[in-house]
This record gives C-alpha cells, structure tokens and sequence, in this order.
C-alpha cells in the first residue's frame, strides 16, 4: 500500500541466491507474492495453494506486516521460509526507520505487536535484488521504493504507464522485473527482450491514499488473494495470475476490532471506501 515518507534512501541493490542455483536459461517455474500486510489467514491460503503448483522459486516482493491484522505471527511465518527470497517495501523500511509518532495508523498498528527479532528480520532484508543474473526484483521502482513502478494515479486511479516511461523509472535491466507496491496484477511487455510483473496483492485488495500528492484508490475489484506463476522455458515466460478464496470476513472482523472501517470494507469487498470531502 502507497504511504509517503522522505526517508526513502536505497541500499546497493543486493545479489540474492535463489537456495537451488538454478539458471533462467532451464525451464523452471516461479512464484511471485507482494504486499501481504499482515493478513496471515490470506498467507496461508496462497502458502497451500502454491504447495500444489511445486515452484522452483518464492519470490516475496515486501510490504509484509503493516497494518491492523497480524503483523506478528505473518512475520513468524515469513522468516521460517529459509528457502524464499524476501525484499523488503517502503512499509517494512518505515517500520524500522521512523519513530512510532512519525508512523503512518497502519504502520503503528503493526509497530507495537513486533518483537526485536522481527524487526532485525526486516532490517536484514535488502530493498532490491538480483537473482540468478537477469530478473530484478524490487517492490517499487530501483531508484524508490514509494514510486509506483507500472501505474500513473493523477486521475485517482491507477492507470498503466507507457513501456517508454516504464522504461525510464526501470532503467537499464534485466530481462524480468517483478515489482509491488500497486496491488495491481500486471504483465507487461516493455519490449522483446524485457518483461515487467506485478502479482498484486496477497493481503489487501484495495485502499486510499491521501498520503500521495495525488489522492486516489486502488481497488481489485474483489476479496480473493492473489499472487502469481511465471513459468520460463529459457526463451519466455508464461504467466497465471492466481486467486485465492480464503476466509476474508475474519480478517475484516479484525480490522474492525481495530477500528479500521476502511481496511474492513476493504477486505469484504476489494473495493475502497469513497473519499469524503
């Protein structure tokens, strides 16, 4: 979920193993999940559902904890995951950067139900990644974590971007980029040699964003988690974009619990309050 800060400073990108050495010049298959925030019954639904599908790679793309659900026990689960490779977005780096008073309702809401460990786990964990030479992962763009890598929003919804402006906010890279930070699923074609993926969202399926100088939703248009396969043969990718049911109406009863009203509609639905005012 978008949220603004000004500390955004990015670390070298990282050169990640992928725990089986495997090279994207075999077929292999991936799986792809981003911006859980917390919601561990969605997790676990996408966790089994993933067994079945046998992926060679789990590929976590950040934004794990924040929010009123159960930012504790989804982090538990995520560092027992030795063998994924985990990035962190621009929520994991506030909860770790910014003071509790600085945090953003959601941020906060996590913040106190998290031990020291988890929070170390977070730290630990690089913004960008490189894995098997050709496929960046990062959650927003390499250069910000809080820029939207595939969606123009100056409307008050998102809007896929140009391959040419896609390209710019990329930069020269790899033949694959997986990215989050939207919520939005996405395959797009940025020329012959280079693909770009977001698999939406595990956890949350729509929201508003008064923090961003333009004030817009996100919606999914339904509760289902998502995330996503790519499957190589060497030469190209295939994609599935996956939903998932699982049971939403408890994870709305805890933001309701939370006094979140708008994580509750949210979670119901996939769509997002309207604005007021």
């Amino acid at each position: 979920m978008a949220a603004t800060s000004a500390n955004d400073e990015r670390p070298e990108t990282a050169r990640c193993k992928t725990g089986r050495g495997l090279l994207y010049s075999v077929a292999m298959r991936i799986a792809v999940i981003s911006d859980i925030h917390g919601n561990l019954p969605a997790l676990e639904a996408v966790v089994h559902d993933m067994s079945r599908r046998s992926p060679d790679i789990v590929i976590n793309l950040g934004d794990h904890l924040s929010g009123p659900l159960w930012p504790a026990e989804t982090a538990d689960l995520l560092m027992s995951r030795c063998g994924w490779t985990q990035i962190r977005g621009n929520h994991d780096r506030q909860l770790v950067n910014l003071s509790p008073a600085a945090m953003s309702q959601s941020d906060a809401a996590a913040f106190e139900h998290l031990s020291p460990a988890h929070k170390r786990w977070l730290s630990a964990l690089p913004s960008t990644c490189i894995v098997a030479d050709n496929l960046l992962l990062c959650h927003g763009t390499p250069e910000s974590d809080l820029e939207y890598p595939l969606e123009d929003v100056s409307s008050g919804f998102p809007r896929l971007c140009g391959t040419a402006v896609i390209r710019l906010r990329m930069g020269p890279t790899s033949r694959a980029i997986l990215c989050g930070h939207s919520h939005m699923p996405r395959f797009v074609l940025i020329d012959e040699q280079t693909v770009a993926a977001n698999p939406g969202s595990v956890g949350l399926q729509a929201f508003r964003d008064l923090g961003h100088r333009f004030h817009h939703s996100v919606e999914a248009g339904s509760p289902h988690a998502r995330y996503l396969v790519l499957d190589s043969t060497g030469s190209s990718w295939r994609a599935t974009f996956q939903l998932v049911e699982y049971p939403w109406n408890l994870a709305a009863q805890r933001a309701d619990s939370g006094r979140r009203p708008d994580w509750s509609h949210a979670l119901r639905t996939g769509y997002a309050l309207p604005f007021v005012g």
